[in-house]
């Protein structure tokens, strides 16, 4: 049985390695966090990892729109204090005004568009090292281990958080040196007391990996400018679901 003193170095250890491996996470908000609450169960010390490097993979169009408004939820935390966010995207899909749904100003996110992957890399390294910049998000399709270590190393002197949406990527689950991998999918939305219509954002999350952590997979909705859990039912669950598009929120 462990006595409490070993327990106690061995969680002084595990932040050891934490903090070798650049997971720093440095809490923004008072109170709940992120609001992604079992979610923030599977990091280190419970705590949503910022100023490290996230990978989301989206296999589908749709995934991809469900990981954009997944991500603009997080953004309204990550970009409450004030700060600005670069968007660099290859051939953007996402309609900013749509971002208000989420609580997010779209004046407050520089939209880059570019096409190369060594230029969106090369753009996003140097954003990294801008202290100034609450996070920095990419699109791309595909990224290798040595790659995505620049990213981490840049965000490790900066804390500024960096955000990865691999869309269609062909190697899905390549090694990165990413703190955690994410994959967002649609998820059908509820009718709300039988009023005919879209219902909040909901989505299927799977936290397919986390540095020291423990993955899982959660059913999270958007509602009321917070994250909250719900329970799969085969009943009472309308055949639309909300993801943002070029037009915005849609069915």
């Amino acid at each position: 049985m462990m006595t409490a003193e070993k327990q106690e170095i061995l969680t002084q250890l595990r932040q050891q390695i934490s903090a070798a491996q650049g997971f720093k996470p440095t809490p923004i908000a008072l109170g709940e966090g992120f609001g992604l609450g079992p979610i923030e169960a599977c990091f280190p010390n419970k705590v949503f990892p910022t100023g490290t490097i996230h990978e989301f993979i989206a296999e589908h169009p749709e995934d991809a729109a469900a990981s954009e408004g997944f991500i603009a939820g997080l953004l309204a935390k990550l970009m409450e204090n004030g700060n600005s966010c670069l968007w660099i995207s290859r051939n953007r899909k996402l309609f900013p005004p749509s971002l208000e749904a989420f609580g997010v100003d779209p004046q407050q996110i520089i939209f880059l568009d570019l096409y190369y992957t060594k230029e969106i890399l090369w753009v996003m390294e140097e954003a990294l090292k801008c202290e100034g910049l609450a996070c920095v998000i990419a699109e791309l399709q595909d990224i290798d281990f040595a790659q995505s270590r620049r990213l981490q190393l840049a965000t490790e002197k900066s804390h500024v958080t960096g955000i990865l949406l691999r869309k269609e990527p062909k190697r899905k689950l390549s090694a990165t040196a990413c703190t955690a991998r994410w994959q967002i999918t649609p998820q059908p939305t509820e009718i709300s007391d039988g009023i005919p219509g879209v219902g909040n954002p909901r989505w299927e999350v799977n936290l397919l990996k986390v540095k020291n952590g423990e993955g899982g997979k959660f059913y999270i909705e958007w509602a009321e400018d917070r994250f909250t859990q719900f329970e799969i039912s085969d009943t009472d669950v309308q055949p639309h679901t909300t993801v943002l598009t070029e037009r915005g929120l849609t069915a």
